[in-house]
C-alpha cells in the first residue's frame, strides 16, 4: 500500500476540494490516461485495485503511471466511544482529487487494449471519470 514514509504533522485537518485541478490535469507519460470528473478521496486500497487491475489485464504489454500519491491521514474514533475526549487515531491514508486531475496513465497499449485496462480501474474507484488521450 502507498503511504508517504514520513510526514510533518501527525493528523491533518479535513480542509475543502472547491476547484478544478490544475496541475496534472494534461495526459503526459502515457498515451491514454483516466481523468477525474468529480472530487473526492481515494484510499490507497483503492488506487492499489485499480493498479493491480490495469496491469494484470495489459499483462507485461504497456507501461502505467500513477498520478496520485495519498499523503492526507484520515482519523476514526473507535466504535461505541462518546463523543469529545479529542479527534480520533490515524485510520487510512487518502489522495485529495479534484475535477480534471488525471489519475492514471498507460502506454505502449493500442486504444481499445487501453480504453478496456482503464475501464476495469474505474470501476475500482469512488469519483466519475473519463478517459482521455495525449
Amino acid at each position: 500500500m502507498l503511504s508517504p514514509k514520513k510526514v510533518k504533522w501527525r493528523k491533518h485537518q479535513k480542509g475543502k476540494m472547491r476547484g478544478t485541478a490544475i496541475r496534472g490535469s494534461k495526459v503526459i507519460y502515457g498515451d491514454y490516461g483516466l481523468q477525474a470528473l468529480s472530487c473526492g478521496y481515494i484510499t490507497n486500497r483503492q488506487i492499489e485495485a485499480a493498479r493491480v487491475a490495469i496491469s494484470r489485464f495489459a499483462k507485461k504489454g504497456g507501461r502505467l503511471w500513477i498520478k496520485i500519491f495519498p499523503d492526507k491521514v484520515l482519523t476514526r474514533k473507535p466504535l461505541e466511544v462518546r463523543m469529545g475526549n479529542g479527534k480520533g487515531a490515524p485510520d487510512s491514508w487518502v489522495a485529495v482529487v479534484k475535477p480534471g486531475r488525471v489519475l492514471f496513465e498507460v502506454g505502449g497499449l493500442d486504444k481499445v487494449s487501453s480504453y478496456e485496462a482503464l475501464n476495469l480501474a474505474k470501476y475500482k474507484l469512488p469519483v466519475k471519470t473519463k478517459i482521455v488521450s495525449k
